[in-house]
């Protein structure tokens, strides 16, 4: 005789399938919440792109997508050329496509705080949340969908989305190179134990891969309430070639002021460490240009 399901699971499908009938109903964090542990290693069912090309950024930002050109206005495909296939495949991209590019991640984005600040306070860039926790990534789906029903009109936070991912395993198959101008790790999980600290965001390794989907002059953004961790972040950073710590005054000046500050109030996290009267470790870097590749120099 197998086992009734758990009551708690059984509320949280009613409660899904009443908000799938209510298009503006908010969503409630008690029936998504979720251990806030998860393995990065572990082998989670995940759908993510082969390539950058392959994403599917209309499906998360439809009013965004490109739109279909009408019958006759598609240029004449080259005749030596597959024609049918050939025009399928451009079909397939052209269905998956947006008009402008995602230029802010946030990496680990929980239930979404900064995620929603960013979208009042950058309404003309794209931003994406990406969490590996199921529910929690549910969450802030159900609170995308409803708050753009409820902005129908004037098209708000149509400029967010989310979408359940690990960015340890695969950062680089949802962003082409400088794709990006900010990339968020705020309050990320510390792994205290030292056998734990290859499961970080921050790593010699993350670091390459950040510097490869973050544009030169573009920004990593850090802040976390574990000073181990911070100086763990800071020490990586500082030590890979792509990247320079900022300081002084232009912490608090133009959009890495205006950022900075969102990032140390909006989230969770972040008002939870200030209700509990704790400490807050910002550091942000920015990306550094390449240097040329030998032999660049003398032919210029």
């Amino acid at each position: 005789m197998m086992a009734a399901e758990p009551v708690k699971r059984q509320k949280r499908e009613a409660y899904k399938k009443s908000l799938a009938a209510d298009d503006g109903a908010l969503p409630k964090k008690k029936f998504f919440r979720q251990r806030a542990h998860a393995n990065p290693f572990s082998d989670h069912a995940l759908t993510y792109p082969k390539s950058p090309a392959e994403m599917n950024w209309a499906s998360l930002y439809p009013a965004y997508a490109v739109k279909k050109p009408a019958e006759g206005e598609k240029e004449k495909v080259d005749e030596s050329r597959a024609e049918g296939q050939v025009a399928n495949e451009e079909d397939q991209r052209q269905a998956r496509s947006i008009t402008k590019d995602v230029e802010i991640a946030d990496i680990g984005c929980g239930f979404g705080g900064l995620l929603f600040a960013l979208s009042t306070a950058f309404p003309d860039t794209l931003s994406i949340g990406m969490e590996i926790r199921i529910s929690v990534t549910e969450y802030v789906q159900e609170k995308i969908r409803a708050l753009r029903s409820q902005n129908a009109e004037n098209q708000a936070y149509q400029n967010i989305a989310c979408l359940r991912a690990n960015t340890m395993k695969f950062l680089p198959n949802f962003f082409r190179k400088h794709q990006l101008r900010a990339i968020f790790l705020c309050f990320p999980d510390p792994h205290f134990k030292q056998r734990k600290h290859k499961a970080r965001i921050v790593s010699s390794t993350l670091c390459a891969e950040y510097a490869f989907v973050v544009r030169p002059g573009g920004y990593v953004y850090t802040i976390t309430d574990v000073r181990d961790l911070h100086e763990w972040m800071v020490g990586h950073f500082e030590g890979h070639a792509s990247w320079a710590r900022v300081e002084g005054q232009e912490l608090e000046e133009g959009e890495v002021g205006q950022c900075v500050a969102t990032m140390s109030t909006e989230t969770e996290e972040s008002k939870k460490v200030t209700r509990n009267n704790g400490e807050k470790f910002v550091a942000v870097f920015r990306r550094v240009e390449d240097p040329a590749w030998p032999g660049e120099e003398s032919e210029a």
